[in-house]
C-alpha cells in the first residue's frame, strides 16, 4: 500500500532560496503550457498532448527570456506538465471542471521530485541542486526498509515548509472483520451523533482563535500594498489559520481512525457541502466542522483496513422518520432538538436520524434497495383527499 509521510523540515537560505525559484519556475511552466493548450484548441481546434509540452519545455529553455529554467532541477517542471496532463483528463472525464492559472499569491507552493531528482541513503535527504541534506524533523519513523519513491515539497501560507515522502507501508492490512455497524449523523451542535446513541462534541476551533484572527487581519488591511510589512502580516493571518487547520485535522483524524477501527459498516449520509456552506448563517460554522475532510477520511481509512463505507441519498428523511414505526412527520423545523412521534416515541432528533441512516444504508447493503424520499401529498401538488379520491396512496 502506497503512503505519504508528511514531515516538518528547515531549511536554511541558501536550501529556501533554491525551492523558491522551483516554485515559481514549476507554476511558470505549468501556466505557459496550459495557455499554449489553450490557444491551440480555441484557434485551431486542436489537442497539444503531454509530449508535445515536454518538447516545447526543451524549446522555451533555450531561449533567452525563459533561460533561468535551466538554473532549478528539470523533474519538477516535467511533473507539472504531468500534474496539467492529469487536470485534462479529469476535465474531459467529466470528473473536474477545466483547469485553472495557478496565481503567484493564491496557488499552493509545491514541487514533486522522483527518485532521479533526489538521493535517499542513511534516512537523509538529499535534493536535485543542493549538496546539503534537508533537515527533517521526524515525528514519527517511516516504515522499517522504506525507500520513497515521490517526494514532494511545500511552503505553507504559514510560512512552514513540509517534505511529503511516499513509500510502501507494509503495516496497511486489512483488520480482522466485525459485526458491528453505525450509522452517523453530522451537525453543528454536535459534530457527530452515532446511532448508538453517542454523541461527539464539536471543538468550534474556529471560534477560539476569531478574535485573534480579525485583529491580525484588521493589521493585515492597513499595510501598504507590496511591503515586507504586508508580507509579514500575511504570514501572521496564515500562521493562525494553520493552527485551527491543525487542530481540526488532528480531531478528524482520531475520530475516524476509532470509527474505522469499531465498526465494519459505516452509513453516512451524502450532503452537497459546497451548495450548504452558500448559505451566510452556517457557511462559517459549516466551513469549520469540516464535514467533507470527514467524509473523505472515513473512506480512505475504510478502504486501507477492509471496512465498507456506505452513502445515503441526500434526499432521505432521516431526521423526520420515526426509526420505531417509520411514520414520517409532517414537518420538523431545525430549532426542534426532540419530538414525539404518534406511537408514543420519543426521539432525539440527531440520534434519530443517525438510527435512520443506518436501517437505510443496511437495506442499501444488503438488499440493493434505492434510498428516496417518501413521496409527500405536497410534493405533488395534491392534498391527501383528492389523492384518496382518485384511488391513489396519498
Amino acid at each position: 500500500m502506497k503512503r505519504a509521510f508528511r514531515y516538518r523540515f528547515h531549511p536554511d537560505e541558501t536550501q529556501a532560496a533554491e525551492l523558491s525559484r522551483t516554485f515559481g519556475c514549476v507554476r511558470l511552466v505549468y501556466n505557459l503550457a496550459l495557455q499554449t493548450r489553450a490557444e491551440a484548441w480555441t484557434q485551431r481546434r486542436e489537442q497539444v498532448s503531454y509530449a508535445a509540452t515536454s518538447a516545447l519545455l526543451t524549446t522555451w529553455k533555450r531561449t533567452d527570456d525563459l533561460a533561468f529554467l535551466n538554473e532549478v532541477s528539470s523533474v519538477p517542471l516535467q511533473q507539472a506538465l504531468r500534474h496539467l496532463q492529469t487536470a485534462f483528463a479529469n476535465f474531459f472525464a467529466k470528473r473536474a471542471r477545466h483547469p485553472r492559472f495557478k496565481s503567484r499569491k493564491k496557488s499552493r507552493f509545491s514541487a514533486e521530485y522522483t527518485r532521479s531528482a533526489f538521493r535517499w541513503r542513511d534516512g537523509t535527504l538529499t535534493m536535485a541542486k543542493m549538496t546539503r541534506p534537508l533537515e527533517i524533523r521526524w515525528s514519527r519513523p517511516l516504515p522499517a526498509g522504506a525507500v520513497p519513491s515521490t517526494v514532494t515539497v511545500s511552503r505553507d501560507a504559514a510560512g512552514r515548509w513540509f517534505v511529503s515522502l511516499l513509500c510502501d507501508d507494509p503495516g496497511v492490512v486489512p483488520l480482522p472483520a466485525s459485526d458491528s455497524t453505525v450509522g452517523i449523523d453530522v451537525g453543528l451542535e454536535h459534530l457527530l451523533s452515532l446511532s448508538t446513541g453517542e454523541k461527539i462534541a464539536n471543538p468550534r476551533h474556529e471560534r477560539r482563535d476569531r478574535s485573534a484572527l480579525a485583529r491580525a487581519q484588521r493589521a493585515l488591511s492597513r499595510k501598504q500594498r507590496d511591503s515586507n510589512n504586508r508580507t509579514k502580516a500575511r504570514t501572521r493571518v496564515g500562521r493562525i489559520h494553520a493552527r485551527m487547520k491543525d487542530r481540526r485535522t488532528d480531531h478528524l483524524h482520531k475520530i475516524t481512525t476509532r470509527l474505522v477501527r469499531e465498526n465494519q459498516t459505516l452509513v453516512i449520509e451524502d450532503l452537497a457541502v459546497s451548495a450548504m456552506v452558500c448559505n451566510r448563517s452556517v457557511a462559517r460554522a459549516i466551513s469549520d466542522a469540516g464535514w467533507r475532510q470527514f467524509r473523505r477520511m472515513l473512506e480512505y481509512k475504510a478502504d486501507w483496513y477492509g471496512r465498507e463505507v456506505v452513502v445515503v441519498d441526500r434526499w432521505f428523511p432521516s431526521s423526520k422518520l420515526c426509526s420505531e414505526c417509520g411514520a414520517l412527520a409532517a414537518g420538523l423545523p431545525l430549532h426542534v432538538r426532540a419530538w414525539t412521534c404518534a406511537c408514543g416515541a420519543t426521539h432525539d432528533r440527531d440520534v434519530n436520524a443517525a438510527r435512520n441512516i443506518l436501517a437505510a444504508g443496511l437495506a442499501v447493503s444488503v438488499c440493493g434497495a434505492g434510498v428516496r424520499p417518501q413521496r409527500e401529498p405536497s410534493r405533488s401538488g395534491r392534498s391527501a383527499a383528492k389523492q384518496k379520491a382518485l384511488g391513489r396512496k396519498p
